[in-house]
């Protein structure tokens, strides 16, 4: 058996009509797994980015074969955008609820005034009137001594 021999039979595969659609089929798979990974980053920086210009500079970066896609991957907004503007209505009604300061009593729990020094329901002390000048301030714990 001489080497052209065992050759011939690799050389009539790589010139066969089988090999040709195999390869072709395989580069029409890895042609469309580009174009995916190219449609995914445009749809993944929508949503993460605001500025049409980024969007487009990121979806341009995603069109380099394999690497452009891991690149984006790695200095993407850690964040998407609907995230973001959801916290902050959250904290922005946090911070109206703190302000409004719905008063209730730390014991029982019942609504009081602003002005109240004594809960009407369970008649714990809310707050102390000055001596001088009666106006009322947030009672503090009284701190124990340490001989009691």
């Amino acid at each position: 058996m001489t080497i052209a021999s065992t050759f011939s039979g690799v050389h009539d595969f790589f010139s066969s009509g089988t090999w040709g659609v195999a390869w072709r089929l395989a580069l029409f798979v890895l042609v469309l797994f580009w174009l995916s990974l190219a449609y995914w980053v445009y749809k993944d920086s929508r949503r993460r980015v605001e500025d049409s210009f980024l969007v487009w500079t990121c979806v341009g970066l995603g069109l380099i074969p394999l690497v452009g896609p891991l690149i984006y991957m790695l200095f993407r907004p850690p964040e998407y955008l609907e995230d973001v503007r959801e916290r902050e209505l959250e904290i922005r009604a946090m911070e109206d609820r703190l302000s409004r300061r719905d008063l209730h009593c730390p014991v029982c729990r019942a609504e009081v005034g602003v002005d109240y020094l004594v809960c009407p329901v369970c008649t714990t002390k809310l707050k102390q009137a000055c001596v001088n000048c009666k106006a009322t301030f947030e009672a503090r714990p009284r701190r124990r001594r340490r001989s009691e």
